[in-house]
């Protein structure tokens, strides 16, 4: 059998599915983590920052973290095997548990920075399970691995804003120290669990060879699926980062801002259980404009009202495009490379992601304080406008491509 580059493949969809269910859990295990992180970042940040416009630099460490871990990941994936990566990232996520615990105990702004960075880490590990989920799977069964591995993530929103709510004050004065520590304790959970992943260390055939990053990365399929990545998963940060703080600010109660994320995240991961059909059926670029306009609904209720309804409301729907922006991008990103390029393809695209992500998200906190919650969603609007834009222009590539090499295209 070949796979759409032309490469041939050995496919083996049992064992995939074997991988999906024990990536899926750790999904939602690492979703846990970095929903506690999300749910207080701001918050603790606005305690033990100096200033208050740099209350979400801990979530922008985070994001940090995530960029800075993507090409590692890809690097340690490539010459020694998925699963001793996924073990040293879920090790990471063990030492922002515990580091972020003392730094709260010791009112320590820059260690608790330090703690979120790890937890980025950790969080660019997870990434890679909805691509490890692919391997050898047939090209028909790719986009169903990666949806149901990211359909994990449901269980986070209940594994994450809940038992933050349950923790947050069982050593006061020290608001959310015990949360962390019980974050630290999920994260050697998963790393339990990950170690009975079935990921081998790549053949020796699959250390060299493949075409050039530069020239894959020229693709316009590529170019538009690395863009929407990066603009559905950056606004729904910068969105998501501001709103629990935006809800304090306007009043709000805690438990508030804690139901309003658990249920953005259970939006965020809810429709991956059929996300992968809808690929399937009405193809990945349509799913993705979908989930880009989808986000830009989310903003115009964010900019719209202020109250509970409103912030409840535009989370839950910027959680579900998000799903479909970013799964349909990461589909995209399967159709680009052969299996030999893998690795330092998909650390690549992850990298552009978190890395453009990471830049644009120690603004969330200067934009909030300085200018408002009308203002963090209206920059919305540009970047989902570029992304359907290289979408279309990726889509007129395609048919031009194909009407040259005589077949007959399919539309967007």
């Amino acid at each position: 059998m070949i796979d759409v580059t032309g490469t041939p493949e050995l496919f083996d969809d049992a064992r995939a599915r074997s991988n999906v269910l024990r990536l899926a859990v750790a999904q939602a295990l690492a979703g846990a983590n970095s929903a506690v992180i999300f749910a207080t970042g701001a918050i603790v940040g606005s305690t033990l920052a100096p200033d208050a416009s740099y209350a979400t630099v801990p979530i922008s460490m985070y994001v940090v973290g995530l960029a800075c871990g993507t090409l590692p990941v890809g690097a340690i994936s490539r010459a020694y095997g998925r699963r001793v990566a996924f073990i040293i990232g879920s090790g990471c996520g063990a030492l922002c548990g515990a580091l972020a615990a003392v730094a709260i105990l010791r009112g320590s702004f820059a260690l608790f920075c330090c703690a979120t960075f790890f937890g980025g880490l950790y969080g660019a590990v997870s990434q890679s399970y909805r691509f490890a989920a692919a391997d050898g799977a047939s090209v028909t069964y790719r986009p169903k691995a990666v949806s149901w591995v990211m359909a994990g993530g449901v269980f986070a929103g209940v594994l994450g804003p809940q038992p933050v709510q349950w923790t947050m004050d069982v050593w006061p004065p020290y608001l959310f120290a015990f949360s962390f520590t019980a974050q630290a304790l999920v994260a050697l959970i998963a790393m339990a669990l990950l170690s009975t992943v079935d990921a081998p260390k790549p053949a020796a055939a699959d250390l060299h060879g493949g075409r050039p990053l530069a020239v894959i990365a020229r693709q316009p399929r590529f170019i538009a699926a690395a863009i929407c990545g990066v603009v559905s998963y950056s606004m729904m940060n910068l969105v998501m980062t501001s709103a629990p703080l935006a809800m304090k600010l306007c009043g709000l109660p805690l438990s508030d801002s804690n139901f309003g994320l658990q249920w953005h995240i259970v939006a965020m991961y809810g429709p991956s259980f059929f996300t992968g059909s809808l690929i399937a059926r009405f193809g990945a670029p349509r799913i993705v404009a979908a989930g880009l306009a989808l986000e830009a609904l989310a903003a115009t209720i964010g900019m719209s009202g202020i109250t509970t309804m409103h912030f409840w409301s535009g989370l839950v729907i910027l959680g579900i495009g998000w799903n479909f922006g970013f799964i349909g991008a990461s589909a995209l990103v399967l159709e680009t490379h052969r299996p030999q390029e893998r690795n330092k393809v998909q650390a690549f695209n992850d990298f552009l992601v978190f890395g453009l992500m990471a830049v644009g998200s120690f603004s969330s906190g200067r934009l909030l304080a300085n200018f408002g919650w009308s203002t963090v969603n209206a920059v919305v609007f540009p970047p989902i406008l570029l992304g359907l834009i290289v979408l279309t222009l990726a889509g007129f590539a395609k048919r031009r491509s194909l009407q040259q090499a005589g077949s007959i295209p399919e539309p967007l």
